[in-house]
């Protein structure tokens, strides 16, 4: 496989492991490619191939085993831990082996791809099957096939068809997305073991685990297999993060390097019993030199256009931590989908435990707070118990002695503080003005912190109206009384004419 990205060190800036189908596509199309699976057990190997234009170049790498050319020395040292695997003691010459959590890797490639380009060029262009006009529609046809990243192309009666996958670099359901480096340094020791078994499981499981992988080891008593972390990863698989920690006869220990200890799960024999436990992947955490960067960074994967590459070198939100890897087609997008989603649920349950413990806290501290000050009475209370206690014990010690010159010191001084504060336009005066204000404050402050009835907005409108009601009742009322009013006018200046009338008949 030229490119695979089965195991990126992380998805959108975190780290998963999970499995991708192999596949392969390599300069301007490639015959074949032989070559495990990014994440299998066994060790690839690399050649160079030739491209397009005679050049060598390295066709890619995988996410999955190692980067460049795997070399490596395991020298059996006396701990024996089964055969081809020596830990030994501590100055055992380490495997010259570099990986990405045995992520990169350069597969082997047929050496036939000048024909395989060939043979891709007469399908996509100009086919001979038929002889006539329909070759140019079979031409399109193929065409569309290697967009798509599907289907066989036929060109010649005599030459097999040409396959076309979604490795192929005509294929247009490709991108680039980013992925977490790690961290770890080989002598960490850190390997990961993706188990297609649920969290739930290996944690009710995790001292048998640790048990089984101790006998695969060898079962020697200076080894000790530790569980770095357990995580959740999609469609029910669970990555597990070991280290092997070795301990001298002197009372020293180490952790045995992660290459060294992959590279003995890397064996056949090793591979089948990991295989019974349910272990689907394995493959070392360890950081990247800054020549391997450099050279997966120059060299854009194989069907990758090198523009799109570069600018997703400048796109790359923190060139520290993360580097560009291609998506191709829907099942990787769909893959790192389910890791994000994975991810942003843990990043969830992170947080309402965080956000648990700070309302813990809130509590906590709300509850000492109440102490401190019920601590601080009780301490003024007794302070001032105290006080009296050593009055009433300094008056019972001076009782029936003559008053002292220190003591009647003390008494002139204090008789000219009291006189003082009795002055009216001294201290006293300022006391009293000073115990105004403040009572003034508290009687303005009671004001301010009465209750404010507030009327809701229809049951208010309804008071306007029975108010205006009674308002419009009280002027007809009003109105009323000022005809009375009139008529009782008339009736009475009425009664006044009839009586001076009458007066002047009797007169």
């Amino acid at each position: 496989m030229a490119f695979n990205f089965g195991t990126p060190s992380g998805t959108s800036g975190t780290a998963a492991a999970t499995a991708a189908p192999a596949g392969g596509f390599g300069g301007f199309g490639t015959t074949s490619t032989t070559a495990s699976s990014a994440f299998s057990f066994s060790a690839p190997t690399n050649t160079g191939t030739t491209g397009l234009f005679g050049g060598t170049q390295n066709k890619g790498f995988g996410f999955g085993t190692s980067f460049g050319t795997t070399t490596g020395t395991s020298t059996g040292l006396g701990t024996g831990l089964g055969t081809g695997l020596g830990f030994g003691g501590f100055n055992t010459q380490q495997q010259q082996q570099s990986t990405l959590g045995g992520l990169f890797s350069q597969p082997t490639q047929a050496p036939t791809q000048s024909n395989q380009l060939i043979n891709t060029a007469s399908a996509l262009s100009a086919p001979t099957l038929l002889g006539d006009e329909r070759d140019a529609i079979l031409a399109k046809w193929n065409q569309l096939q290697a967009f798509w990243g599907t289907g066989k192309g036929y060109f010649n009666n005599n030459i097999p068809p040409v396959e076309f996958t979604q490795e192929n670099p005509f294929c247009r359901f490709k991108a680039v997305g980013y992925s977490c480096m790690p961290s770890n340094k080989d002598e960490d020791g850190l390997v990961v073991l993706v188990f297609n078994k649920k969290e739930t499981d290996i944690r009710s499981q995790q001292q048998q685990l640790v048990e089984s992988l101790h006998k695969i080891l060898g079962g020697n008593q200076t080894l000790a297999v530790n569980v770095e972390g357990i995580k959740t990863l999609p469609d029910d698989q669970t990555e597990v993060v070991i280290y092997v920690v070795e301990r001298s006869p002197n009372g020293t220990s180490r952790r045995v390097p992660a290459t060294t200890l992959y590279a003995h799960f890397e064996q056949a024999n090793i591979k089948t019993q990991l295989q019974q436990l349910g272990v689907t992947l394995s493959m070392t955490r360890t950081e990247l030199s800054p020549a391997q960067i450099k050279q997966l960074l120059q060299n854009p994967p194989a069907g990758v256009d090198p523009i799109i590459w570069e600018q997703a070198k400048v796109d790359n939100p923190d060139s520290e931590k993360l580097i560009p890897v291609p998506m191709v087609g829907f099942k990787e997008l769909l893959r790192r989908l389910k890791v994000q989603d994975q991810m942003t649920k843990q990043h969830q349950t992170r947080l309402d435990i965080i956000s648990e413990d700070i309302s813990e806290l809130q509590k906590n501290q709300t509850t000492s707070m109440a102490k401190i000050a019920q601590y601080k009475r009780k301490l003024m209370d007794l302070s001032h118990r105290t006080l009296q206690v050593l009055i009433k014990q300094e008056i019972q010690r001076k009782s029936g002695y003559a008053i002292q010159a220190d003591e009647e010191q003390l008494r002139v001084q204090l008789d000219t503080i009291q006189s003082e504060l009795n002055a009216p336009t001294q201290f006293k005066g300022r006391l009293n003005e000073l115990m105004s204000q403040i009572r003034m404050q508290n009687h303005f402050g009671a004001v301010r912190s009465e209750e404010r009835y507030y009327i809701d907005a229809d049951l208010l409108r309804e008071i306007k109206q029975h108010l205006k009601q009674q308002q419009e009742g009280l002027s007809h009322l009003i109105s009323i009384i000022k005809d009375d009013l009139e008529d009782i006018k008339l009736v009475e200046h009425g009664l006044n004419e009839t009586i001076h009338i009458r007066g002047g008949v009797f007169s």
